[in-house]
């Protein structure tokens, strides 16, 4: 998938109100930050090597009022995850309630907002 391709596929002129980057790669970082809205939250969840760098401007962050927030998932948390899954002590089926192709990602915000369902998901391939 090309990252600027598919975001300027949605008809937002003035952005997104949250962008997250969950690859850790410069380039989606880059186009990640371009489609953030004056206002928006650009959340680096994705592990980008050590010694990459942005280069962002602090006069853009002002003027815009972006908000940019870092998070880290600790390493041992998905192994333990991962082994509760595979060993079927947890269910992924029971644990998400609702599932939206990408196309229907306004239906899928309101129905995770309503709060109804236990996990709301969207699926990037449908």
């Amino acid at each position: 998938m090309h990252v600027a391709t598919s975001a300027d596929q949605f008809d937002q002129p003035r952005g997104f109100d949250v962008v997250i980057d969950c690859t850790g790669v410069v380039a989606a970082i880059k186009a990640g930050l371009k489609h953030v809205m004056p206002g928006g939250t650009f959340l680096q969840f994705g592990v980008a090597n050590h010694d990459a760098k942005v280069e962002i401007e602090p006069f853009w962050i002002y003027n815009k009022e972006i908000t940019i927030v870092g998070s880290m998932a600790v390493l041992h948390s998905f192994d333990r995850a991962v082994e509760l899954f595979a060993n079927g002590v947890l269910n992924a089926d029971v644990m998400i309630s609702d599932r939206y192709p990408l196309e229907q990602y306004e239906t899928a915000l309101q129905a995770f907002k309503s709060g109804k369902g236990r996990k709301t998901i969207v699926l990037p391939n449908g």
